[in-house]
């Protein structure tokens, strides 16, 4: 999980734990808020019903009176229709209601019934079939569901005692109007029936007393301001008159007439209603005033506490943000510094540290210092103090590295002064060897200096590979371009083995740059001797070259048991790759390979073969390859110490004086060195016999690889091997003459054609070539390697390379 994650997490827990205490704390506040809201719609809807009861009251008086033939039915239409939008405007105040209380939710129910059958009674009322009892009795219980639905809603909850009074004595007063209302109507229907009845009268009196006791409950729980209210309005000439009338009618006897006129009676008890419904709308008012008041002051108050209690979360929130984004940033400052150090930065440093003389006499300290902290994220917290530690993880790495490579650049200097002392050590057994064979005679004896020699060789040969490791080159630089079959040779020539290497298809005109040509010899030669190792000692080991558009494929092909395919792609990577440390003594040959390739270009790769065996193929670029090169050339009188050929790529050997090792004049040639030709020569092969296959010998003289004439052994790393000697039909005369020295020269002859597998036309053509042997009965890999050599020159034969020539064939030494 990322650390934001982990983070939002850390943060989320406390907030959650807030937010539910929150919460709890802001519900009382909330709650009582929404309690307010609904009583003060409940107050509205209140007042609705005390205006509505107020208008049926004036609707059962005008029925009344049209009943008993006291009015007419147009003012008793008028009373209706007031009636009818008071309905509505209670209905609109009452539909949104919630959480009323149960006996203010069932008058409110009755009501709706009632205002459903209104229409039943009111057609009762203009047909005159409807009673004034009936009558009567159907307006006062409407009108006291009505007064119960204002009573009820005191009991809501959450209604704060001194409003619940209000509300209460607010209802008392409708209900004082209710009772003179009824009084009026007992009234009238005594003027009509000619005089009160017993219960009429009892009516009237209950009326008088129900008065008191409502008026009585408005003062006890009403504040002082609202008795003051009612009895100032009272007070007046409409208001005395019309308690004149009530005494004067309240004296007059069951069974008399009554003295008051029903128009004066009607008139009288209408503006007391009227002086009563003003009282009513003050007090309704200031309920609706207060219980509104109390409600802004909830809301504002639960408003205030849910905005602190959000401000709060929030401040916490973007407290919490802002330090967690600075941390996320820092901490990803401080994981992109490290991917850039893991991933650039150090491998950089690493690479450049492993360069020859990267050091430059500096200590390893101070290249540390020189290359600086990379990570910025520093201070004095714990985030702080990682960057620093990193830094010193990183300080500490790149001396360390720095100090490795030190102790490479020492070991690589070891390496190199042991190189140059077995170098100088070498020169002074070959030139022990020199003034030894230049008078020796015996053939015995010179087949034994022969066979150092060829030793002196690979001793050469071993010592520049420790000088490549070394990061140093070849020291000999030649002037002219060789010929790729030339250089093969000579390659051939520096290997224990040399007797079974066999060239296969090897295309013409494809040459070695001169100053390629030391490093390609040494690149074969390395490869020859795997391969020579490596496979059966009664296996050749074939060479093939083609040309490939701009550059030249040479493999080598040998018939070993191979390698995994696992390590076959180690070996690949190193050989594109090379190790920058001194490697592996017991893979050396394979690192030196890596360098020399690596330095010009070339790509050599090892291969499945499709028979037993590797193929190691290497890839000659364009800057190396001198193509059109013709490589059957005289060299210039006197360049050599003999007739034949021209000198062979040399092992690295000191200089004498002038920059060339002298040689007396008529000293014996020696294979690979001064003298020594290709083609012919004393241990030589040329380009058209096979190496270590039959050659002219003096008699009784060895070559510098072979046994000697009868078939001796020579060294092995695990024994000896019979080596081939040449065998002929018919004698030979191999002396031509005797040299300045004593020696015998030998005689030149047309050497024999190497192995022909594969040949196809435009190879190489040399004399002497013998018949072709039979195809064998199955492909081996060099055939298959022959196979792809012509087809790749079938591909070029249209191709026309220009010839270009090379400057005689002179070697320079030079330090590298």
């Amino acid at each position: 999980m990322k650390i934001n994650r982990r983070l939002v997490l850390l943060v989320t827990a406390p907030l959650t734990v807030a937010v539910a205490f929150s919460v709890l704390a802001l519900a009382p506040a909330t709650n009582q808020a929404l309690q307010a809201d609904r009583l003060t719609s409940m107050v509205e809807a209140a007042d609705g019903a005390s205006e509505l009861a107020n208008r049926l009251q004036r609707e059962r008086a005008a029925a009344t009176a049209l009943i008993s033939e006291q009015g007419d039915a147009e003012a008793f239409r008028l009373r209706t229709n007031a009636t009818d939008k008071s309905i509505a405007g209670f209905r609109s105040r009452t539909k949104g209601l919630s959480s009323v209380p149960g006996s203010a939710q069932g008058a409110l129910d009755r009501i709706e019934r009632f205002v459903e059958e209104m229409p039943g009674l009111r057609a009762q009322v203009r047909s005159g079939s409807s009673t004034v009892s009936a009558l009567a009795f159907g307006y006062r219980i409407v009108i006291a569901d009505l007064n119960s639905y204002r009573d009820g809603i005191a009991q809501a909850d959450g209604v704060d005692a001194d409003i619940a009074d209000r509300i209460r004595a607010a209802a008392a007063l409708s209900e004082a109007a209710e009772h003179t209302a009824q009084q009026q109507v007992t009234v009238m229907r005594a003027q009509a029936a000619g005089g009160f009845t017993t219960a009429s009268q009892r009516t009237f009196d209950a009326g008088r007393m129900g008065y008191t006791e409502s008026t009585g409950v408005m003062f006890d729980l009403g504040p002082g301001e609202w008795r003051t209210w009612l009895e100032r309005t009272l007070s007046g000439a409409k208001a005395l008159e019309a308690r004149r009338l009530e005494d004067e009618i309240g004296r007059t006897g069951t069974g008399k007439d009554i003295t008051v006129a029903p128009e004066e009676w009607q008139k009288a008890a209408n503006d007391r209603q009227e002086l009563l419904r003003s009282v009513e709308k003050r007090v309704d008012a200031a309920v609706l005033s207060q219980v509104s008041d109390a409600r802004t002051t909830l809301i504002w108050t639960a408003g205030a506490e849910v905005v602190l209690v959000v401000l709060t979360l929030v401040g916490v929130v973007v407290v919490a943000i802002r330090l967690g984004r600075v941390m996320i940033r820092r901490l990803r400052d401080l994981r992109n510094a490290a991917h850039e150090v893991a991933h650039s930065g150090l491998p950089a440093v690493m690479n450049e540290l492993s360069q020859p003389g990267a050091l430059r006499g500096a200590t390893p300290e101070e290249v540390a210092r020189r290359t600086g902290d990379p990570v910025r994220t520093t201070g004095e917290d714990e985030i702080g103090e990682v960057g620093e530690a990193f830094n010193a993880v990183h300080h500490e790495a790149v001396r360390l590295a720095a100090q490795q490579a030190h102790v490479h650049e020492q070991l690589a200097e070891t390496l190199v002064g042991v190189a140059r002392r077995g170098a100088r050590l070498t020169a002074v057994m070959v030139s022990e060897l020199d003034t030894v064979q230049r008078d020796e005679a015996d053939p015995v004896r010179m087949k034994t200096l022969f066979a150092l020699d060829h030793l002196a060789i690979r001793m050469e040969r071993n010592t520049n590979n420790l000088l490549v490791l070394g990061g140093y080159g070849n020291a000999r630089v030649r002037s002219a371009d060789v010929g790729c079959s030339t250089v093969i040779v000579a390659a051939a020539q520096q290997i224990e083995r040399f007797d079974r290497v066999s060239l296969g298809a090897i295309e013409s005109g494809i040459g070695v740059t001169a100053r390629a040509v030391h490093d390609v010899a040494h690149i074969l030669a390395e490869l020859l001797d795997n391969a020579t190792r490596y496979s059966p000692p009664d296996k050749q080991v074939g060479v093939a070259v083609w040309r490939l558009w701009d550059r030249a494929v040479v493999q080598i092909v040998d018939e070993g048991v191979g390698i995994t395919a696992e390590r076959r792609a180690v070996h690949n990577a190193a050989l594109l790759e090379p190790q920058a440390g001194i490697g592996d003594v017991r893979s050396m040959g394979l690192h030196v390979v890596a360098r020399l390739a690596a330095r010009h270009g070339i790509v050599v790769e090892l291969r499945d073969s499709s028979g037993p065996g590797t193929i190691a193929e290497v890839t000659l670029p364009a800057k190396v390859l001198a193509l059109d090169l013709e490589e059957a050339r005289t060299p210039p009188p006197g360049a050599l110490g003999n007739d034949v050929g021209y000198e062979a790529p040399r092992p690295i050997t000191p200089p004498g004086p002038g920059g060339h090792r002298q040689q007396p004049a008529g000293a014996n040639a020696r294979p690979g060195r001064d003298s020594a030709p290709i083609g012919t020569g004393v241990g030589l092969v040329g380009a058209g016999a096979p190496v270590g296959g039959d050659r002219e010998t003096p008699p009784g003289h060895a070559g510098p690889r072979d046994g000697g004439p009868d078939g001796g052994t020579r060294e092995r790393g695990h024994g000896t091997t019979p080596a081939p000697h040449p065998v002929h039909d018919e004698p030979v005369s191999r002396v031509a003459g005797v040299s300045s020295s004593g020696l015998p020269v030998r005689q030149r002859r047309a050497p024999q054609q190497w192995p022909a597998a594969g040949k196809r036309e435009g190879a190489e053509q040399r004399p002497g070539t013998g018949a072709p042997r039979p195809s064998p009965r199955r492909r081996d890999s060099r055939q298959v390697s022959d196979v792809l050599a012509a087809y790749a020159q079938g591909i070029n034969r249209s191709t026309n390379h220009r010839g270009r020539s090379a400057p005689d064939d002179n070697t320079e030494r030079t330090e590298k």
